[in-house]
């Protein structure tokens, strides 16, 4: 019994007992390390390997979508936190009388709305998708959906802020994607993330 108390107490110090530190190996994955989003503490962090092969086409898809979900999910947690506080379209979402102020937050809006409402909405978000929300003219970055068309003051700033301006997207989008993620979680748990005013 003693043996097995002091194997124990050997095997939890070792535990502390400091790392030898490795010497960095040179990869295909230092090709992506001063990709931007590749930020302190975890650098350029790939933990599936999706482009350990080093495939800058690869790379830029994946930035792609990276970039097209973070720009839907802060829309996502705008749009909960506003119909959380209750603020609703006037009028009636369907025909019937169903009225927008009826439909519930989150995932109980989906059996109140009907199937054909549900319809339109899907088919709206692939319209945009397969109509709207491209780059025709092969922008300046990936994600870039200005098509030569909307400024907005962007070419007006040195490459420097142009720089800062995507990386502070690109963390609001990782961001947004995690709070989504938990305000659906809580709402399924039961347990609501919004306080109480």
């Amino acid at each position: 019994m003693k043996s097995v108390i002091f194997a124990a107490l050997i095997a939890s110090a070792a535990a502390f007992a400091p790392a030898k530190s490795a010497s960095k190996a040179t990869t295909s994955l230092a090709a992506f390390e001063d990709e931007l989003g590749a930020q302190p503490p975890l650098g350029f962090f790939d933990p599936l390997g999706l482009v350990a092969d080093g495939d800058q086409e690869k790379f830029d898809r994946l930035r792609y979508v990276e970039i097209k979900h973070g720009r839907i999910s802060m829309l996502a947690v705008v749009g909960y936190l506003t119909a959380e506080a209750g603020i609703r379209l006037p009028g009636d979402i369907d025909y019937s009388g169903t009225s927008f102020e009826s439909v519930p937050n989150g995932f109980g809006a989906l059996t109140t709305i009907s199937g054909a409402g549900i319809a339109q909405i899907v088919a709206f978000v692939g319209f945009l998708e397969l109509a709207v929300m491209k780059d025709i003219t092969g922008g300046e970055f990936v994600g870039d959906f200005r098509n030569d068309f909307i400024d907005y003051g962007w070419d007006s700033l040195d490459a420097e802020a142009q720089l800062s301006k995507r990386a502070i997207e690109l963390n609001q989008g990782r961001a947004a994607m995690m709070g989504i993620l938990a305000l659906m979680v809580h709402e399924k748990l039961g347990v609501s993330l919004i306080p109480t005013v």
